[in-house]
């Protein structure tokens, strides 16, 4: 605060006591001087790539373990009907490719 906004609120003229200005020279202060070591290299892209791959495959595997232990334990949850226990003779896979052919002229 100033000294003029200071005595400009008569309130607060006693409380707060005008203080001179501190002066601080900027210079830096070094705790201890040590020798700038060396940077270190950086792996070998076919490392890098190698443990990138190998973190891939690893998630990728607990992921696809997850999953079917999740539907495991639904299949095993879910009831079964009458009808769901009838045996199955044969299964047959049918491929429909439906084309809509319109008139000339539409």
């Amino acid at each position: 605060m100033t000294e003029r906004a200071v005595t400009m609120s008569g309130a607060m003229s006693d409380a707060v006591p005008i203080e001179p200005e501190e002066t601080v020279e900027g210079l830096p202060v070094l705790a201890e001087v040590r020798a700038i070591e060396p940077a270190i290299r950086p792996a070998l892209p076919a490392v890098q790539a190698a443990a990138a791959a190998a973190t891939g495959f690893v998630a990728g595997a607990a992921t696809v373990a997850l999953v079917r232990r999740r539907s495991a334990r639904r299949l095993a949850r879910a009831r079964r009907r009458p009808v769901d226990m009838l045996p199955v003779l044969a299964s047959r896979t049918f491929l429909v490719d439906v084309h809509l052919i319109g008139k000339p002229g539409e």
